[in-house]
């Protein structure tokens, strides 16, 4: 399926985002960034991607941590997946936490997240008196098991 990409303006040396591998599920996004982003523990730094795209009504892009980033230095995003709407035109960004013991630098083009496109659907919602019942019922964290 083909959707529409942009690379700005000062990205045009960086990769578009890109499978790893032929069965990936995320795209690799890269830091579009100048000069080096130290994140310090703790510390959340919006990188930028370098792109815009459009996507089509019924789609969104799902930002997610890369795990190989996360198991060795701690490095996610706190919004975890993050949501990229249909019409949102401007840059790809991406928030990045250090939840590591140690600065983490980032690099123009490093591959700081991915991006998983995903079909989604608007709902209505019907006012009732009441809501039909589940085994389940209200039964919250942990409920069952």
């Amino acid at each position: 399926m083909d959707f529409l990409i942009q690379q700005t303006d000062d990205a045009q040396d960086l990769p578009l985002p890109a499978y790893q591998s032929e069965m990936a599920a995320g795209l690799d996004l890269r830091a579009n960034i100048c000069k080096p982003v130290v994140i310090a523990p703790g510390d959340i730094a919006l990188i930028p991607c370098g792109f815009r795209m459009a996507l089509p009504p019924g789609f969104e892009g799902q930002v997610r941590p890369r795990s190989g980033l996360a198991l060795r230095h701690g490095i996610s995003i706190p919004n975890a997946p993050g949501t990229i709407d249909a019409d949102y035109r401007g840059e790809i960004a991406v928030p990045l936490i250090n939840l590591g013991k140690a600065d983490f630098t980032v690099s123009r083009g490093d591959r700081i997240a991915q991006m998983v496109i995903a079909r989604v659907e608007q709902i209505r919602f019907t006012i009732v008196n009441e809501l039909p019942e589940t085994p389940r019922a209200s039964g919250g964290f942990g409920s069952t098991g």
